[in-house]
C-alpha cells in the first residue's frame, strides 16, 4: 500500500488543511534540506516594490532563508522561523482566499502534470500587516525547490512585495506563468460563486515586455534587454494597451498589478 504522508507543523496554521488533501504531491517525510541558492530562482520572480523572501519546508512548515527586509516592511523586532509566523500577519478577511488560491494552484499544477512544478509559479495578492494593525496589499509568488526522487514538493522558495502604492483592492486574481523553458500563462479569478476565468491572450513575450514595463524599463532599454528591435518593443506595448484596453502604460502597470499578471 502506498504511503500517505500528512503534513506536520511546529505551529498549527489554515495551510495544512489544503496540503493535507494532495497527499500524494506534498511529501512530508523528515528530510534535512539546505537553504537553495536564492539568486538562482530570483530572477523568474518580479518584485514591483519593497520584499522579502523565505523558504519552506514543507515536513513541518519550517521556513529559513529569511530575508532581512522582512524586519523592517512588518516592524516586527525578530526573524520568525515558523509558516505560522507569516501567516499571523494576513488579514483574517483575506485567509479564506488565500486558502483557495493555495487549493487552485495545486490543481492547475496537477491538470498541466505535476512533474513540471519547478517550472511553474504561482502567485495572488492578500493583505498584510505592516505594524500596528495597518494592513497594505502584497503580492506574493512561490517557486518550488527541491522534490523527492519520485517528483514529490519538499520545498518551496516564497517572495512577498508591497504593493499598496499600485493597488488597494484585491483583485482575487490567481495566476500560474511558466518559467525557464515554459511558456505557460493561466489565470484565475475566484468570487465565492467560484473560479472564473480572466485572458487577455497574452504571448510570453509580451508577458515578458509588460514586465519590464512594469519595472519602469523605456521601449529603448526593454529592446537592449530583450536583444530584440525598438520598433518591435513598440508594436509589442501597442499590442498590449489594445488588449488590456488601457490607453497609456501608467494605466497599464496598474491593471497588470490588479490582475496578477505579472
Amino acid at each position: 500500500m502506498k504511503d500517505k504522508f500528512q503534513t506536520g507543523a511546529i505551529k498549527a496554521h489554515q495551510l495544512t488543511e489544503v496540503w493535507n488533501d494532495y497527499p500524494e504531491i506534498l511529501q512530508n517525510k523528515k528530510i534535512k534540506l539546505p537553504v537553495p541558492k536564492i539568486e538562482d530562482f530570483i530572477g523568474g520572480m518580479f518584485a514591483p516594490g519593497e520584499f522579502y523572501y523565505y523558504t519552506i519546508n514543507f515536513h513541518d512548515s519550517s521556513i529559513n532563508g529569511v530575508h532581512q527586509n522582512i524586519l523592517k516592511i512588518h516592524s516586527l523586532d525578530r526573524i520568525p522561523h515558523n509558516l505560522k509566523d507569516i501567516i499571523d500577519l494576513i488579514h483574517p478577511e483575506d485567509l479564506e482566499f488565500v486558502m483557495k488560491a493555495e487549493r487552485m494552484s495545486i490543481e492547475k499544477m496537477c491538470e498541466i502534470g505535476w512533474e513540471n512544478q519547478k517550472e511553474l509559479k504561482s502567485s495572488y495578492c492578500f493583505r498584510m500587516d505592516t505594524g500596528n494593525g495597518n494592513y497594505e496589499m502584497f503580492h506574493h509568488q512561490a517557486i518550488h525547490t527541491y522534490r523527492d526522487e519520485k517528483g514529490n514538493l519538499l520545498q518551496a522558495i516564497n517572495i512577498h512585495s508591497n504593493v499598496q502604492h499600485l493597488i488597494k483592492e484585491n483583485p482575487y486574481t490567481v495566476i500560474i506563468s511558466g518559467i525557464g523553458s515554459r511558456s505557460d500563462f493561466h489565470q484565475m479569478y475566484y468570487d465565492k460563486k467560484g473560479k472564473i476565468k480572466i485572458d487577455f491572450s497574452l504571448t510570453k513575450r509580451e508577458i515578458q515586455i509588460l514586465s519590464s514595463l512594469v519595472e519602469g524599463l523605456s521601449a529603448k532599454e526593454i529592446a537592449e534587454k530583450q536583444n530584440i528591435s525598438y520598433h518591435t518593443v513598440t508594436t509589442h506595448r501597442k499590442n498590449i494597451l489594445r488588449k488590456m484596453n488601457c490607453n497609456k502604460v501608467s494605466e497599464l502597470v496598474k491593471r497588470a498589478i490588479e490582475y496578477g499578471i505579472v
